[in-house]
């Protein structure tokens, strides 16, 4: 009689782990199962970066496409030296930065699909949608590792809040259909006649960072959080208090994003994020935003290479040394991944019913 396996691909698939999903979380990862994953698919604060470094030429102008695309792929193909993977956008970065050879072939791709701006409601919070001529579909087609998807959320909106749940279930179960990994980026807003230095919106930032990872987690297969407080506003084992709270919310791994912070204050909300659970980072204008302020186009390479890169790696030694693996999060160890079988058959499967299991399939039918 031969050895039943303990772990077959069938417990995987119950844990949301689907052939695309599973490539794409080993894609983005470190070997270790850390995410140390870099952003540059910021367009509103790049191109505002970008102009007001050609208003101290002289040059009061919108920046060009192409000007806009070159510093997209100077930044990733420096800054990526010590990453697991690169987020870009999908209308200056994506194929640009694979046409370029920008970003090294052991190193992921993520792709956003959310549209800058948009509409808003009654009381001006977001009401998100696709980045235009943009789709999961698209995405998967290009060849893209993951999607990520950016909604500001706020549960005590309702109009808003309703609004965008309904917006991350279709991208969910679009990325569900497409067998493609889910990284989602929930983030706080001030509303009404609120500002983001608002006392009211620092006051409740920290419990809607805690309450969205509560709420939206499960309908993702990364979380990319923000920071859930501020220094000098709370303690540090107040934070620390915050950040446990966040890790108890999320049911999926987590990772920390930068929001534009200064690189110091960035490096120790990281350390303290890893010690509270975290997996990684998915960090970018802590890491590069001084790149536009250098005079010329050979100072800002030199940075690029210098500085930006530099930080990336003392990120990188942190989230590899005390972050905690993403098959620890689905209590799963990487042995195990490692020596799983599909059975006889299973490619018959596999495909379009992933996205819409019939009720009655069990498991044995799937052939896992």
């Amino acid at each position: 009689m031969s050895d039943v396996p303990s772990f077959t691909a069938t417990k995987l698939l119950g844990l949301g782990l689907t052939p695309g999903k599973l490539r794409g979380l080993q894609r983005i990862s470190n070997a270790n199962g850390t995410l140390t994953m870099v952003a540059t698919d910021q367009n509103s604060s790049m191109i505002a970066m970008i102009k007001d470094a050609l208003k101290k030429k002289g040059e009061n102008r919108e920046p060009t496409y192409q000007e806009i695309v070159e510093a997209k792929i100077v930044l990733a193909s420096t800054i990526t030296k010590h990453s697991s993977a690169v987020l870009v956008d999908g209308y200056y970065g994506a194929w640009n930065t694979m046409a370029s050879l920008s970003v090294p072939r052991d190193v992921g791709l993520l792709v956003r699909v959310e549209k800058s701006g948009g509409k808003k409601s009654k009381v001006h919070a977001p009401l998100g949608e696709y980045e235009p001529g943009f789709s999961v579909g698209k995405v998967k087609r290009l060849g893209i590792d993951a999607v990520k998807l950016l909604a500001q959320f706020e549960p005590s909106e309702p109009e808003s809040a309703e609004h965008q749940f309904a917006f991350v279930q279709d991208v969910y179960e679009q990325c569900k259909k497409h067998d493609i990994l889910f990284l989602l980026e929930p983030v706080a807003f001030p509303f009404g006649d609120e500002k983001k230095d608002s006392p009211s919106f620092r006051k409740r930032k920290a419990a809607t960072v805690i309450e969205s990872a509560r709420q939206l987690s499960p309908f993702c297969d990364v979380f990319k959080a923000e920071f859930p407080g501020h220094f000098g506003q709370e303690s540090d084992s107040e934070l620390m208090g915050n950040l446990k709270a966040l890790n108890e919310a999320s049911v999926r791994p987590w990772v920390l994003l930068s929001a534009g912070v200064d690189f110091p204050e960035y490096k120790k909300q990281v350390e303290m994020a890893m010690e509270a659970g975290a997996s990684g980072v998915l960090g970018g204008r802590a890491f590069w935003k001084e790149y536009f302020l250098q005079d010329g186009p050979k100072a800002q390479l030199a940075f690029a290479k210098g500085e930006c890169t530099e930080r990336v790696r003392q990120i990188d030694e942190i989230v590899q040394s005390k972050g905690k693996a993403w098959w620890d999060w689905y209590g799963i160890n990487r042995s195990q991944v490692a020596g799983l079988r599909a059975a006889e058959g299973w490619h018959l499967r596999y495909g379009e019913a992933f996205a819409g299991r019939p009720a009655n399939a069990g498991t044995e039918e799937w052939g896992y």
